[in-house]
């Protein structure tokens, strides 16, 4: 049995469209583009750093000062190096913080203990980051 279907009612099945070659390319690069972009932004965070540090011990020495002792590690320990080490009180809130300036030697691996003077009495003491970008300010004699 054979099924006949009104005339004009129902079309021929149309053909899908093809995308124009040009969209295929513009999208094409688009993805590169991104591509690129995600791979230097992991490149940029995720790559082997200079310069390492660590806080291994903190002394609260007086409602007002914190005494913390961290290492600082560089591949070229030729080269001078400044932290910020900060203090922070019970809820977290940062009470202190200074820079310390981490001169040129012969180790890779230094320790240095700094105090950091606060505005509240301190909890605890972290490192907020090194660098082997030392402002001219330090360096002056």
């Amino acid at each position: 049995m054979t099924r006949t279907l009104p005339p004009g009612r129902y079309t021929a099945a149309a053909k899908p469209a093809r995308p124009k070659r040009w969209l295929v390319w513009a999208l094409s690069a688009a993805v590169v583009v991104v591509g690129v972009i995600v791979a230097f932004v992991a490149y940029d965070k995720f790559a082997v750093s200079e310069i390492d540090s660590e806080a291994t011990s903190f002394d609260l020495v007086s409602d007002s000062q914190l005494d913390i002792t961290f290492t600082v590690t560089r591949e070229d320990p030729s080269r001078a190096a400044v932290c910020i080490v900060r203090s922070r009180s019970k809820d977290g809130s940062e009470t202190g913080r200074r820079e310390v300036y981490i001169a040129g030697g012969e180790d890779q691996t230094v320790k240095v203990t700094a105090p950091v003077y606060t505005s509240r009495p301190p909890a605890m003491g972290d490192i907020y980051g090194c660098s082997l970008d030392v402002p001219a300010y330090l360096t002056r004699g």
